[in-house]
């Protein structure tokens, strides 16, 4: 809780991204590093979109979700990743203040609508699982795009609030944020005005979207848990479960990161801590979504594997000909 001012001080107009404070040859290191893993996310969450639109039997509310879902991943790491990646080279990494709003609206946006898409994929395989005769009705294409919709709203929603409630702070001449991008608590940190009212906004909303998401989702896989245990088949129960695995694993990553970074007292209190927590949602994840859903998912591999074929093919196909010249 800060209040300077009755001090003068001159309104801030670009902010200084400090970033990783490490030696020029780090840097280089760093760079190298986030520029994989953004290149990764992005051709990894391109292609789950392509495969996902593109293939005819993956033309299911799952599969409608989890394009949403790479759709995010793409567009968060995106607002972070570039403006980072230029910082890590540059002598100047600052940027304006009207671009800090805008990156954090966006970011907050964005992350904020996976937060609400996650338990709407829980509850699609509740359905699916625990209601298979009525899923058809319960998760028809007009529920899941309004489904869908809601969740941006409420991202909207929220990063309307967060963006407003911080952006209305005074930054009275200190303007150097100690992160890689334009995050609340780094930006909390630097403003000279009474930070308690931003700091409890902040630990309340996230704290109620992160609950409310994990016990829609905690339910729903306790009932998917107690309908797989019913099956006679062994077989059949692991096959059934197969299907939740791979979101499991989803939800525990961005869920646990997005806790630990937001939804508990003095999340503000450790900038080296949070950069560390904040490169693994905004680069690390992302790029493991994809990865995570091919790898578990026998559809979405099947899904790929008959799209690589036609190019094997002719790629065989030419090879054939040239040996028979």
């Amino acid at each position: 809780m800060k209040s300077h001012l009755g001090k003068n001080y001159s309104e801030v107009t670009e902010f200084i991204l400090l970033g990783f404070r490490t030696p020029p040859k780090i840097q280089i290191l760093l760079f190298l590093v986030f520029l994989l893993l953004y290149v990764a996310t992005v051709v990894g969450n391109i292609s789950m979109i392509t495969v996902t639109k593109m293939d005819s039997r993956l033309q299911m509310p799952m599969y409608f979700f989890l394009r949403n879902l790479s759709y995010l991943d793409l567009c968060y790491s995106t607002v972070i990743a570039p403006k980072t990646l230029a910082n890590v080279l540059s002598n100047e990494k600052k940027i304006s203040y009207s671009g800090c709003a805008a990156q954090f609206f966006f970011f907050a946006l964005f992350v904020t609508t996976e937060g609400f898409l996650l338990p709407v994929m829980a509850f699609d395989r509740f359905s699916a699982v625990c209601s298979p005769l009525l899923y058809p009705v319960h998760m028809s294409q007009k529920v899941s795009v309004q489904l869908v919709t809601g969740s941006y709203i409420c991202g909207c929603i929220n990063s309307m609030i967060q963006t407003s409630c911080t952006f209305s702070l005074h930054f009275c001449g200190e303007n150097r944020l100690d992160h890689f991008f334009c995050d609340i608590p780094a930006l909390i940190k630097i403003s000279c005005a009474d930070t308690f009212v931003n700091e409890i906004i902040m630990f309340i909303l996230s704290a109620l979207i992160i609950i409310t998401s994990t016990n829609v989702i905690l339910a729903s896989y306790a009932s998917i848990l107690s309908t797989v245990l019913k099956i006679p088949s062994t077989h059949g129960g692991s096959k059934t479960f197969s299907t939740c695995d791979s979101h499991i694993a989803v939800v525990s990553l961005f869920c646990g990161t997005v806790f630990f970074m937001y939804a508990q007292p003095g999340a503000i209190s450790s900038p080296e801590q949070s950069k560390i927590i904040a490169v693994l949602y905004t680069l690390v994840i992302p790029m493991l979504n994809p990865l995570i859903y091919s790898l578990r998912n026998r559809d979405v591999k099947d899904a790929v594997k008959r799209g690589c074929c036609p190019f094997a093919c002719r790629i065989q196909q030419v090879r054939g000909s040239h040996r028979k010249l």
